[in-house]
């Protein structure tokens, strides 16, 4: 597995190699070995799937969670566009959109760090993506931006109108959470 930093302090893209052949593909998508040679340590409390269709955007997401909340997120089904958005008072990067292409059948795993805003937009008529968790969901601490806050103006891979949760659709701007004191520090 090898893994390179993104364009955000912390985030990593770790690409494996994938075995197919007439039966379908094999692939590792984590590897702690692999994570901790390149000195990330990541520890797994929870795991997650989630099934969407085509142009379902969700997020942005992040935790506010005491410890932290680190994630290792790969496409098992479909294509997405993963979206991560820096969101860390202090951080060289604050502001900073990266949109990395997910799909099944490639050997793609992003690592986030704690602190930063996660969302993905399918782009193929369904898509499940699997992340693993560094500490476990808690309500309290999780919460969200709007995803289609035009000062982030995430670019997201739209082929008709964004689906949204009522919850991410009224969510507050990157701007109001900065206000309102609710974002990460770096």
């Amino acid at each position: 597995m090898n893994l390179r930093e993104l364009d955000i302090a912390g985030l990593y893209v770790a690409e494996s190699r994938v075995f197919g052949d007439d039966r379908g593909f094999f692939r590792e998508w984590f590897k702690l070995s692999d994570f901790e040679a390149t000195g990330l340590t990541f520890s797994t409390e929870q795991s997650n799937l989630s099934m969407s269709t085509r142009n379902v955007v969700r997020g942005l997401h992040y935790s506010l969670a005491p410890r932290g909340q680190a994630k290792a997120v790969t496409c098992v089904y479909g294509n997405l566009d993963d979206v991560i958005v820096d969101i860390r008072v202090g951080s060289p990067t604050y502001g900073r959109v990266v949109s990395v292409s997910l799909a099944a059948d490639e050997g793609t795993t992003v690592v986030l760090p704690a602190g930063v805003a996660h969302g993905f937009c399918v782009t193929s008529e369904t898509a499940v993506l699997a992340y693993l968790l560094s500490s476990p969901f808690d309500a309290h601490n999780e919460l969200e931006i709007n995803p289609l806050d035009p000062e982030i103006n995430v670019p997201w891979a739209l082929t008709g109108e964004a689906i949204l949760s009522e919850k991410d659709a009224a969510a507050p701007s990157l701007a109001q959470r900065h206000a309102a004191g609710e974002l990460p520090s770096f």
